[in-house]
């Protein structure tokens, strides 16, 4: 199965650890940036892409599909997850 689950992440962010601690948990492949280890350029659209799903710039920043989730609320994550069949 394609990772189609993508957190844009802190490197020091509990909550971000959280939310991919809880992935890893139940087998849920994911794609992860950690978006303080980018610079330039590449940080730069990155940066872009995430204000687009996440004005606030808050993480971490979950991408389901065409779903977004700001922050890690266990409960809300695992109703998407369910709701989009994984």
């Amino acid at each position: 199965m394609s990772a189609d689950i993508k957190v844009y992440a802190l490197s020091t962010c509990v909550h971000c650890k959280h939310a991919k601690e809880f992935l890893e948990e139940k087998h849920i492949p994911y794609d992860c940036v950690h978006v303080d280890f980018l610079s330039g350029e590449e940080r730069t659209k990155i940066m872009d892409i995430v204000r687009k799903l996440n004005p606030a710039l808050s993480f971490p920043t979950i991408v389901i599909g065409d779903k977004v989730i700001v922050g890690f609320r266990r409960d809300e994550l695992l109703t998407m997850l369910e709701s989009c069949g994984k």
